[in-house]
């Protein structure tokens, strides 16, 4: 049997290079640009956001390079800035975010692309016989384009190409051309704009959903990470606190014993000063273990090896020293309430889907309603060996009216009841989320003004407890006191000490919460950006 004629490999070719034309990572740099065009623009419209939103996490991440290359002698030093930069990079939490959200945009694009005009090539070529003679050779192609508008409408169009030749006749090629062009449009139920464009509505919506609800997630995340980061600051003074108690609780029992080996000191001192020193060495080693599980739990939060040595910079301690509660003074919790009713992104939300919910139900009360198309079409065959030959006076063609009568429309019944439901679900859940706001905003205003009092009470404390010490270490070195007062003194110094730490970094944290509710905390580069400027203030009435 003899090989196909040379006049048919072209079109072969072209056939099997239109089926493969692109490969599987060129398909995902198309789709990835796609994607972060429409994120660029979403995010800049909304928050003013640059470019470079990208989904996959770099090779040269953070946690890739210390399995790597881990030792136990490995330590990582990071400050606060870092740690949100790490945490970015590296979270899972974070990852699951970055990639909802690129799927709520690659959704978007196959929405818009089925309301684009798409086209499909198809085709095939082959010999048949009979027994081993080669009688017909065949060479098919078929074009189809199609557009659905938003009328509705549906254009169905579609060329197809027939080469044929009779091998054993010797014949030469006859080519043959099908032409069908199709026209459906409703007229009654589907025929309604807001119908036929719902699922492209809601993709959009959703989109910009997704992108409040990141931003939403960026600005939780990072306190998140603050969080973590203040505690094991807070563990991490603790830990300095009791070192110089025991410390100290070591000295005064070692005095003890010299005084009582010399018999100017009863054993009950001797013994209250030991107590004391071991009950401090109990709580360091407590401490201690207690530490290094939180460095393991913040290294997992960061997305890090649980076994990563992390150092923290102390100094990020001292700088919340300055902190004050001077710029909430002249708020109060109905204005902040207010502002964060009307800035709050999860509440943006929630109102959007309230009007998808009611949107909805329109579009499930108009799968009720009859069926009535209209339908035209027209199909024609070339003249044989004349492709593009066609008698326009001999095409085929139909004009009709289509009905589908709505007599048996339970699932569409159901459907319009549900979405009725989902529509008074969505408006609960908003009213709700609101109480919620508001009740988060307010105990979050009333944490900020009580810590920031507390911390000032405390320092006070502090003092005064460091002046008892002292006071009663003179003492007792001039026989006027006992061992036991120096201990309740050192105890309440240590006790006031930890006191005041953990109202500042409650001070602190209640502040960024605060901040954060209010949609006036973000993150970029530089750190966490608070917004102090847009403070809702109360309005000054006149008597």
């Amino acid at each position: 049997m003899g090989s196909l004629p040379t006049k048919i490999l072209p079109l072969c070719t072209a056939l099997l290079l239109a089926g493969g034309c692109a490969t599987p990572g060129e398909h995902i740099e198309d789709a990835d640009d796609q994607v972060y065009a429409l994120l660029d623009q979403r995010r800049g419209e909304l928050f003013e956001k640059e470019p470079g939103f990208r989904v996959d996490r770099s090779a040269e991440a953070l946690r890739a390079q210390l399995l790597e290359n881990h030792t136990a002698e490995d330590q990582l030093e990071l400050n606060i800035l870092q740690a949100l930069e790490i945490g970015a990079e590296n979270s899972r939490e974070f990852q699951d975010q970055r990639e909802s959200l690129y799927r709520t945009a690659l959704d978007l694009t196959l929405e818009r692309w089925r309301f684009s005009w798409q086209s499909t090539l198809s085709g095939s070529a082959g010999v048949s016989g009979n027994g081993e003679n080669a009688t017909t050779a065949s060479v098919d192609a078929d074009l189809g384009v199609s557009k659905l508008f938003g009328s509705g409408a549906l254009v169905l169009g579609n060329i197809g190409t027939t080469l044929l030749r009779a091998i054993d006749r010797g014949d030469g090629w006859d080519a043959i051309q099908d032409l069908s062009l199709s026209f459906t449009l409703p007229l009654l139920r589907g025929s309604a704009r807001e119908v036929v464009l719902e699922p492209l509505t809601q993709a959009e919506r959703d989109l910009v959903y997704s992108v409040r609800s990141y931003e939403r997630f960026r600005h939780t995340f990072a306190v998140v990470v603050i969080d973590g980061y203040y505690g094991l600051l807070l563990t991490l003074d603790s830990i300095i606190n009791e070192q110089a108690n025991y410390e100290s609780l070591k000295l005064l029992r070692i005095r003890n014993q010299r005084l009582a080996e010399a018999g100017n000191l009863t054993d009950i001192q001797v013994d209250q000063a030991q107590q004391d020193e071991l009950r401090s060495e109990s709580r360091l080693l407590q401490l201690h273990a207690s530490y290094s599980g939180q460095v393991d739990q913040f290294a997992i939060l960061l997305g890090l090896p649980a076994e990563t040595n992390l150092i923290l910079d102390r100094a990020e301690l001292d700088g919340l020293k300055s902190l004050d509660g001077a710029e909430f003074l002249s708020l109060d919790a109905t204005a902040l309430g207010a502002f964060a009713l009307e800035n709050r992104l999860d509440l943006m939300n929630l109102r959007g889907q309230e009007i998808d919910a009611e949107r909805r139900t329109r579009v499930a009360a108009d799968a009720l309603r009859l069926g009535m198309d209209l339908q035209a079409s027209v199909n024609g065959r070339s003249q044989e060996g004349q492709p593009f030959a066609y008698k326009s006076s001999s095409l085929p063609w139909s004009f009709a009216l289509g009905f589908d009568f709505p007599i048996d429309q339970l699932p569409e019944r159901n459907a319009y009841r549900l979405s009725l439901l989902n529509r008074d679900r969505a408006v609960r859940s908003l009213e709700q989320s609101r109480d919620n706001v508001l009740a988060g905003v307010y105990d979050n205003f009333r944490q900020t003004e009580s810590t920031s009092k507390r911390y000032v009470i405390q320092l006070s404390a502090v003092e005064l407890a460091d002046k008892r010490v002292r006071s009663a270490v003179l003492k007792l070195e001039a026989g006027r006191s006992s061992t036991r007062d120096v201990l309740e003194a050192q105890e309440d110094l240590l006790s006031a000490q930890n006191a005041a730490t953990s109202a500042l970094i409650d001070f602190a944290l209640a502040r960024l919460r605060l901040y954060r509710d209010l949609e006036l905390l973000d993150v970029d580069a530089s750190g966490i950006l608070l917004d102090a400027s847009s403070l809702p203030y109360a309005t000054e009435t006149t008597p």
